[in-house]
């Protein structure tokens, strides 16, 4: 399927081309958050500069949750870099999947504390229906005029490249010609930030915000919670050939599979990850040795690198570069997996992979060429996007260049 528009909001800032600055500059985006100044982790990355009113209109923005809101700018984005014109494409082959982490939890705190406090009538009337997984995939598709399958995919940090996956399949059912898919989160609501917390996910131990995250180093201690979105506009090759459309990069195949092993952690040996990725090689009709770059999940979390590193390790002896863009945008939940591919299509189109802030020594016993310092200019003409999430669930994209 080719990709002909990517849409960015991140930590790194509004649009494709300042996230992009932002990861290849490797300077991470953590802050230290005034209002968690009592609380055990007090590290966020914030979408700096993002006026929902000014992007949005102020009418609509208030209609909307934080990641509609992100999720609309970054689709916007995304059709007008792939050039796609109002009614280029019939509106029942134009859909939209969207991956959500969850309920929305502001609205649905909000809503909790109106009724415990006795004032259920001052509940929005709008709460319910913008709190739920499939609001974003909504306002994007009402956004954009897009009235074929419109939905959400959620399987908690993988929902973004899950719904890149289910996009690429919808197109070659011959249901649609053009998809837009991605994902949009915020996981900075207190609650959100103290369940993480009590997970013992969260990077805790850094001296300075912008280096809490250590993806694949062996002081790495977790994440820093973030938000954002990330849209691809996806269109069968016939379409985009047809209108004469620019292709940024080709999604050649996709994989997904499950741990079956904790509700939370990962599998120590990453199996669940290697099936997804030997899934897309086989969907893709490459060998492993034909992988010249691997976005990686990359969490920071002691667990998840071990496991992702080791899985890597096995697939790919001839260790192509690794890069991991949380040490900079940090974990974005549902947008994360979404803004990988993102990247991962500007690496291929562009040839460069950008470096992994942070990343200083590598764990003993790992042994991957994680790429560090500045950008790298590689011939790579395919690449790997891998996204895994608690529960188990791995996804892996393969991404061709044009």
């Amino acid at each position: 399927m080719a990709v002909t528009g990517v849409g960015l909001v991140s930590a790194g800032g509004v649009g494709a081309e300042p996230t992009w600055g932002a990861v290849c500059a490797a300077v991470g985006r953590a802050e230290r958050a005034l209002e968690l100044a009592d609380e055990p982790v007090d590290l966020v990355c914030r979408v700096g500069g993002f006026d929902a009113d000014a992007l949005l209109g102020r009418r609509l923005a208030r209609r909307m949750d934080r990641p509609a809101q992100l999720g609309v700018v970054a689709a916007r984005e995304a059709v007008e870099v792939s050039g796609l014109a109002p009614g280029g494409v019939a509106a029942h082959r134009f859909g939209v999947v969207m991956g959500a982490g969850g309920t929305g939890v502001a609205d649905v705190a909000d809503a909790h504390e109106r009724w415990r406090a006795g004032r259920a009538a001052t509940i929005s009337p709008m709460g319910l229906a913008r709190s739920l997984p499939s609001a974003c995939a909504a306002e994007i598709a009402l956004d954009r005029g897009a009235a074929g399958p419109g939905f959400a995919t959620s399987a908690g940090c993988a929902s973004g490249l899950i719904a890149v996956g289910t996009a690429m399949e919808l197109l070659r059912s011959g249901a649609v010609d053009v998809m837009l898919a991605g994902g949009a989160d915020c996981l900075l609501h207190p609650v959100t930030l103290a369940a993480l917390g009590q997970m013992g996910v969260l990077a805790r131990r850094a001296a300075r915000p912008d280096a809490a995250v250590r993806p694949f180093d062996v002081a790495r201690d977790g994440f820093v919670a973030s938000e954002g979105a990330g849209v691809l506009v996806l269109e069968t090759a016939a379409h985009a050939r047809a209108r004469g459309a620019r292709v940024l990069a080709w999604l050649a195949g996709y994989g997904a599979a499950g741990d079956a092993h904790h509700i939370a952690a990962v599998h120590p040996e990453g199996r669940g990850g290697e099936q997804a990725a030997r899934t897309a090689l086989a969907d893709a009709g490459w060998a492993a040795r034909d992988v010249e770059h691997v976005n990686a999940h990359g969490s920071a979390t002691e667990a998840g690198d071990r496991a992702e590193a080791r899985w890597l390790t096995r697939l790919l002896p001839h260790r192509p570069p690794v890069t991991a863009a949380k040490a900079v945008l940090g974990y974005a939940g549902a947008a994360s997996g979404a803004t990988e591919a993102a990247l991962t299509v500007l690496t291929v189109a562009r040839r460069l992979v950008p470096p992994t802030a942070n990343h200083e020594q590598q764990e003993p016993g790992m042994d991957l060429d994680v790429v560090t310092g500045g950008p790298r200019g590689v011939r790579l003409r395919k690449a790997l996007c891998v996204s895994t999430a608690p529960g188990g669930q791995n996804s892996v994209l393969a991404v061709a260049a044009d």
